[in-house]
Order: structure tokens, then C-alpha cells, then sequence
């Protein structure tokens, strides 16, 4: 028997009733990369979708927090599978449920994985049209486990404009690249300061760059999320949807951007996945 053929490793396996799996990752730490895969889940549930995230980030799993279920619990059903708290209509499993806020994990990389192939495969999801993953920032174990173990539709780079932050960036779009997984997009974090009193913008870490970047690797551009104050206080109170409806208008206009941007995205991809060829017999 060929042994190439034994050493072959299984194809990913799709999801029990979930269309499409999009992981949000980041080259580096620091960039708000969790607040901005929150804000695209309830962007798409606020449009409609239904939508599930996943906190693969297990090192430091954030979510509860800034998405209100902070003290949660999931619980079993008779066969074993989680069933996980709702927050806003949106299915959230993370780490943070089963571990207490100031003890860290200190695992190596097979057993993290584990634990995110386990919540991926044991949680009961129900329909879903997109589950939203979180990852760890960097390019480790754990996306590599994420490519693996599911099909991906494909993977958003959180980035903040100064230089060295796109350079870890273009290192994660590489790694989504050699893992076979299509990059749907670019998000620049903290793009820009509006003051709310004079209105004075302020560049505070550059801008562009991540745009330039999506351009120079023939990316998408996704948008960008300004640095406001309302962001962050809705964050640390659990309530990022308000984002959406109660804070100045120039950061609901850049989030509602942001996430048409990434549904035309993604209509893309579903028309190309659909496309069918055409046979012409004479």
C-alpha cells in the first residue's frame, strides 16, 4: 500500500447545519482584534443572519465580557453537546465560561488545541448562516488546528495603521494563504480620533496603511473603525451592539460600512461557490 496514501490527512468536515465559518485573526496583540469580530457578529445579525462566535482565543478569552455574558454557563443536553448562552440572538462559547477571570491557563499547544477542536465539534450551534471564530493573535497552533479541522469561507486581518503592526498583519495574511484559506478582507482598528467636542481629527497612529496594504496584496479593504471612547465604555460594559445605535454618527456610518463591505464579500464568494459550468452540446 502507498504510504503516502496512509499519511494523507482527512479533508475538513463541515459543520452540522453552519453555512459559513469566518475567522477573525491578527498578527499581533493589542489591535482590538476580539471587540472587531463582536462588532461583525452583531453587524450580520443586525442584517438578519443568524450567527454564532466562537472564542478560539483561549489564552485570553474576552468575549463574555465584551459581548454581555460574562458568568454565563453553558450547559449539556441529554447527548453531551454544549448548548451555549445567547446574547442579542447570537450563540457565544468561550473559554472564559470555565475559568475564572484572573487565573491564567498555562497550556502547551496540543492541549489548546484540543479544547478548540472540541468546542467547534461538541456545541450545539443550530442553524447558522456565519460562525464568527476568534483567534489567538499570531500565527500558532490554533489557526492551523481551525484550517484543519473545518472548511473555512474564509479569514478577516484586524490591523491598526502604524507600520509595525501591518507588518505582522501581511504575515497573517501569508499564514491564511499557505493553510489554502481565502482572505475575505482587511479591517483598520483604530483608524482615526474625531474629537466630539470640535470635531478635529486626529491621526493618532497614522492611517491608510491598512488600506495601502489590502491594496498592494490584492486584498479587500473592509473598512475602519475609528478610536472612540464609546466604543471602548461599551466594550468593558458588555454592550458592543450599542454600538450600532448609540454612539456618534460618524461611528455608526464606519460600522455599517464595515460590515455592507463584508456582506458583499461573502456574496461573492457564495455566487462563485454556485457558479455552475455551462456544457453547450452542438
Amino acid at each position: 500500500m502507498n504510504s503516502k496514501q496512509e499519511n494523507k490527512p482527512e479533508p475538513p468536515k463541515p459543520l452540522e447545519n453552519v453555512k459559513h465559518i469566518i475567522a477573525v485573526g491578527a498578527g499581533k496583540g493589542g489591535v482590538g482584534k476580539s471587540t472587531a469580530a463582536a462588532l461583525l457578529a452583531f453587524g450580520l445579525k443586525r442584517k438578519g443572519y443568524q450567527v454564532g462566535v466562537l472564542d478560539g482565543d483561549v489564552y485570553g478569552p474576552s468575549l463574555p465580557k465584551i459581548m454581555g455574558c460574562e458568568g454565563e454557563q453553558p450547559v449539556a443536553d441529554e447527548e453531551g453537546r454544549l448548548i451555549p448562552p445567547e446574547v442579542e440572538g447570537i450563540r457565544i462559547v468561550s473559554m472564559g465560561y470555565f475559568v475564572p477571570a484572573d487565573q491564567a491557563l498555562i497550556w502547551r499547544g496540543p492541549m489548546a488545541q484540543k479544547y478548540v477542536k472540541e468546542f467547534l465539534e461538541r456545541t450545539k450551534w443550530g442553524e447558522l448562516d456565519y460562525l464568527i471564530v476568534d483567534l489567538p493573535p499570531g500565527t500558532g497552533d490554533i489557526p492551523l488546528t481551525l484550517a484543519q479541522s473545518v472548511p473555512l469561507t474564509g479569514a478577516v486581518t484586524v490591523c491598526t495603521p502604524q507600520d509595525l503592526a501591518l507588518a505582522d498583519a501581511v504575515r497573517a495574511l501569508h499564514m491564511y494563504e499557505r493553510l489554502g484559506v481565502e482572505t475575505l478582507g482587511i479591517i483598520e482598528n483604530m483608524s482615526y480620533y474625531l474629537c466630539p467636542e470640535c470635531g478635529h481629527r486626529e491621526e493618532l497612529f497614522g492611517h491608510g496603511g491598512a488600506r495601502a496594504a489590502a491594496h498592494g496584496l490584492g486584498a479587500t479593504f473592509l473598512g475602519e473603525i475609528p478610536l472612540n471612547i464609546a466604543i471602548r465604555k461599551n466594550g468593558d460594559a458588555g454592550s458592543l451592539a450599542d454600538n450600532f445605535t448609540q454612539t456618534p454618527p460618524e461611528v455608526v456610518r464606519a460600522l455599517e460600512t464595515l460590515i455592507e463591505n463584508l456582506i458583499a464579500r461573502l456574496e461573492k464568494c457564495e455566487q462563485r461557490e454556485s457558479a455552475q459550468p455551462n456544457l453547450t452540446v452542438d
